[in-house]
């Protein structure tokens, strides 16, 4: 009886988290300017036309629900393929929020702290060694003050080095068996640097705590319960045909096709190693049950998936004075980035608004103060200064503010 309630519940959960976002958008119900929010996918469609990206998805949602969902341009321009609004995208530092939260899931739980040595978890990071000063030729070495804590791999400044992997098809945990051996850049707590390595290294304790591989639990305790069906670190098949393709400027103008420097082998190789610090793939309706969870405060379809008090711990900053982030007035919570100062790209948005990009131009923020998630889904490199502070997301970002009426 027990298991057939509980099989009962999760399934009632599930599908009042397919309903919140099923009716079709009604911007005014939503507080909403309707013909203010038609100008995303104008703007977006002169940056197709002006040959800055090959296409694009929007999403723009409050708390109640979506207000719009836009594609504009191609997913694969050779094929003149046009871009549907359930496409795939490589979300790549996107993936970083996700298994944020899954450490906090696990304190919650109290089976860790934020606070914890990474040592106590993964042993193989005991008697770890750091740069000291540099020769021409030679490396000098010393112990850290302290050891690395999982906040610091949570916040980047663990100063643990980024390292490729052994190969595509290494285990998380030879990964971080490889970071372990190398000695840290800074002493922990000292200063930020951006480090894939630190988050992978925080997929590695969620396997070891929880029993479970990382991307087992991340299906299990995150996407599946959210319905977040297109999300995944393998894309089947059918998912593959959907993964829009990624470009960048070619020399004389234009766009040319790029390949992903970061993920190695078949799309759907289940050999893959699942990189928690960005492997993921994903779509802008899937995304934005993520986002809508963390705005109700680690709640969605009546459930609850994290604590208010570890959402808090997450999205605000944590980072201090530190200079942290690649656009003007960030600063970084567990996880998560936090606009501390809105400036440049991020003048629109709130003081506290926290989100993250990905390398490859997509971005998911939310701004709680003005009840608002933002989506933008392209793959384009190179974009200027960086795919944080450039041009597409300040557009999007200001026609979706504009078109707020309360």
């Amino acid at each position: 009886m027990k298991t057939v309630l509980r099989s009962s519940l999760a399934l009632l959960s599930l599908l009042l988290v397919a309903t919140a976002f099923a009716a079709p958008p009604n911007p005014a119900a939503l507080g909403m300017d309707a013909a203010k929010l038609r100008e995303i996918p104008k703007r977006m469609q002169k940056f197709v036309e002006d040959g800055v990206l090959s296409g694009a998805v929007t999403l723009v949602a409050r708390r109640d629900g979506v207000a719009c969902l836009d594609a504009v341009g191609f997913s694969d321009l050779a094929a003149k393929k046009p871009m549907r609004a359930d496409d795939l995208f490589w979300i790549a530092s996107m993936t970083k929020p996700l298994t944020a939260t899954c450490v906090l899931m696990l304190q919650d739980e109290g089976m860790l702290s934020v606070e914890d040595p990474v040592e106590k978890h993964l042993p193989e990071f005991k008697g770890q060694w750091m740069v000291a000063g540099r020769g021409k030729d030679t490396l000098t070495l010393k112990h850290p003050a302290r050891p690395i804590t999982l906040r610091d791999l949570l916040t980047h400044t663990s100063g643990i080095a980024n390292v490729e992997p052994p190969r595509p098809t290494c285990s998380l945990a030879e990964l971080v068996m490889a970071y372990a051996h190398r000695p840290l850049l800074f002493e922990p707590g000292s200063a930020w640097a951006y480090s894939t390595a630190g988050i992978n290294v925080l997929g590695r304790v969620v396997e070891v705590v929880s029993g479970r591989p990382f991307a087992e639990f991340l299906d299990a305790r995150l996407l599946k319960p959210l319905g977040m069906k297109d999300t995944t670190f393998w894309p089947t098949p059918a998912q593959a045909r959907r993964v829009a393709k990624a470009y960048q400027p070619r020399e004389g103008g234009g766009l040319e096709e790029a390949g992903n420097y970061f993920i190695k082998g078949p799309l759907t190789s289940r050999d893959r190693t699942p990189f928690p610090g960005g492997g993921l793939y994903s779509t802008a309706p899937d995304l934005v049950r993520f986002h809508r969870m963390i705005l109700n405060d680690g709640e969605s379809g009546g459930r609850r998936y994290v604590s208010k008090a570890a959402v808090g711990q997450m999205t605000r900053t944590q980072t201090g004075e530190l200079k942290t982030g690649f656009v003007e007035g960030m600063s970084f919570g567990l996880g998560w980035g936090v606009v501390r100062q809105p400036a440049g790209v991020t003048a629109m948005l709130s003081p506290g608004t926290c989100g993250h990009g990905g390398a490859y131009g997509t971005q998911g923020w939310i701004d709680a103060k003005q009840n608002m998630i933002v989506v933008l889904m392209i793959q384009r490199l190179k974009l200027q200064p960086n795919g944080d502070g450039s041009v597409v997301r300040g557009a999007f970002q200001e026609a979706a503010v504009a078109a707020i009426r309360k």
